[in-house]
């Protein structure tokens, strides 16, 4: 409110110098509003049980009397800040008690000094209604190109089940009763890779007809299933630090759900991608480009023995390319920009996803991508990650030993086959 009223009289202050020096009143022109974009993100999901595959995780218990301490990296900078907390799988009003940003340290660690206390609509706590996401008012915490924050959240009352992400390369802390502005970590001995109902960092800074954010939708290939825990490895992330290093304005925000498909819902990976597509791409602010990774795995339900896919129908081209018109569709009836990513070589999975029907199916999606003109530019991670000897396979180097995510070296070559000037 001080910020605000300041600007109102800096501006009237100006138009009555204008006035005196001209004899004619002008009339004071409103402050302008901010420009968002969202600088990191997450596609969110319902809670599910941990496994020994996905490691343990905290959403179906659940919060109470606790603090929750999340790790991000954030792709640009911007004078300030807002965080996006969404209940999008509550059944009950989700009660967040108190919200704190601060600059990482490493771990669980907080520079000193750089804690900052979020409000919501000037109040310091805030509920989110079943099915609902809010936004944080600014925060006074500038930021710089890929660095790492601290997002902790304080839950006095019971959440309930929390939505989440399921899978990151990223680790998010708990400590017992409130420890929002704590600088050393010491009270967060537990520890999980996943993130609990924060689904994005937004920044504003000086408007730019350049400026905007791409978002990467996909499966398992996006999420980063593969990259080193804590490393930044993501294609996204080698993505985003390209786009850095040639001072682009663009942030990066992920979207992946590791076993995502575009054609069917899962409990444990996601709803399908057609319908999470206006949260996840549409709903953030100041997008303009979206690269759609997906397919892959409607290719490889049927060959899986997964009681999680719950059905795992044969799907043909046709089904998955109209899936993929159908995005294209609701990207460019909003401005923005569709990038299609082709379907990674499948052949050399330690797992049973491979079949010569699926290859065949992917083979003809891929060339759909490539050569329809439907999609605005084409990111080939297929090409980017094939062995020249076996396109069918990827080259033993840039794939992670279950033989078909990538490495930091395969995440390196997707970033790379990808066009900046497209984006």
């Amino acid at each position: 409110m001080l910020a605000a009223a300041t600007a109102v009289l800096t501006t009237l202050a100006v138009a009555a110098a204008a006035m005196a020096h001209e004899g004619a009143w002008q009339e004071p022109r409103a402050a302008e509003s901010p420009v968002w974009t969202g600088t990191w993100g997450a596609a969110v999901q319902r809670p599910v049980a941990g496994s020994e595959g996905w490691g343990a995780n905290w959403s179906r218990q659940g919060f109470a009397d606790q603090s929750v301490r999340q790790v991000v990296r954030v792709a640009t900078g911007g004078s300030t800040l807002r965080i996006r907390l969404t209940n999008a799988y509550g059944t009950t009003p989700l009660r967040i008690t108190a919200a704190v940003v601060g600059r990482s340290a490493g771990n669980a660690q907080v520079w000193p000094g750089t804690a900052r206390m979020l409000t919501f609509g000037g109040s310091r706590g805030t509920t989110i209604a079943p099915g609902r996401e809010i936004v944080s008012d600014a925060g006074a915490l500038s930021t710089s190109p890929l660095e790492k924050l601290t997002v902790t959240l304080y839950f006095a009352d019971r959440t309930g089940p929390a939505t989440f992400h399921r899978f990151t390369t990223a680790t998010s802390y708990r400590a017992s009763g409130r420890h929002l502005t704590d600088a050393d970590g010491g009270a967060f001995t537990t520890s999980t890779n996943a993130w609990y109902f924060l689904s994005g960092v937004e920044v504003s800074g000086p408007a730019s007809p350049r400026r905007g954010t791409v978002v990467a939708l996909g499966d398992s290939i996006v999420d980063g299933t593969g990259a080193a825990p804590g490393a930044d490895t993501r294609f996204t992330d080698k993505l985003a630090e390209r786009i850095a290093a040639d001072r682009r304005p663009l942030d990066v925000v992920n979207a992946g759900i590791s076993g995502n498909r575009i054609l069917n819902d899962c409990p444990c990976y996601g709803e399908k991608a057609t319908d999470r597509f206006r949260r996840d791409v549409l709903d953030r602010p100041g997008v303009r480009t979206v690269i759609v990774g997906l397919g892959g795995n409607d290719l490889a339900a049927p060959e899986l023995d997964d009681p999680c896919m719950v059905s795992a129908p044969v799907v043909s081209a046709h089904q998955i390319i109209s899936a993929h018109k159908e995005l294209i569709r609701a990207a460019h009836a909003r401005g923005i920009k569709a990038v299609g990513a082709t379907i990674v070589p499948m052949k050399g999975a330690q797992f049973p996803v491979y079949s010569e029907r699926g290859e065949r199916t992917r083979n003809a999606v891929n060339r759909w991508i490539r050569t329809s003109g439907s999609y605005d530019s084409v990111l080939d991670i297929d090409q980017a990650l094939a062995n020249p000897a076996d396109p069918a396979l990827p080259r033993p180097g840039y794939v992670h030993p279950d033989g078909v995510h990538p490495n930091e070296a395969g995440s390196h070559a997707i970033a790379s086959a990808m066009d900046l000037d497209a984006l």
